[in-house]
């Protein structure tokens, strides 16, 4: 099965993004054939920054996202996005890449389930 999560809220404040990375990573736990690719638009960008200090005790989505990385899944942002944020790539996550509408696009049609945060 190949999922594709469409996250759009921002990393804190919301619980969006957290449900949606925990669910990614239920998935490649619990399925190795799974492809799970996450796309990150709107605020959620924001998600894949490196270098996130939360309060002890707090999740990190930042280590979520590495986790969803770690079981070979996808991490893609909206470039336009992130340019509008100011955010570079040389700021990003390692395995967090730069992507298009186009790639968007192109991983919603592949995808069997389609889920959208």
């Amino acid at each position: 099965m190949k999922a594709l999560f469409i996250v759009n809220d921002p990393p804190y404040g919301t619980e969006r993004c957290y449900n949606a990375l925990r669910l990614a990573h239920a998935l490649v736990k619990k399925d190795a054939d799974a492809q799970v690719a996450v796309f990150l638009m709107a605020d959620a960008v924001l998600s894949a920054k490196a270098g996130q200090k939360t309060p002890e005790g707090f999740y990190s989505i930042e280590r979520m996202l590495k986790r969803v990385v770690a079981g070979k899944g996808q991490v893609l942002l909206c470039g336009t996005c992130l340019d509008a944020r100011g955010i570079t790539d040389s700021e990003l996550i390692e395995g967090a890449h730069r992507s298009t509408m186009d790639a968007l696009a192109a991983e919603t049609l592949a995808a069997d389930k389609v889920l959208v945060f």
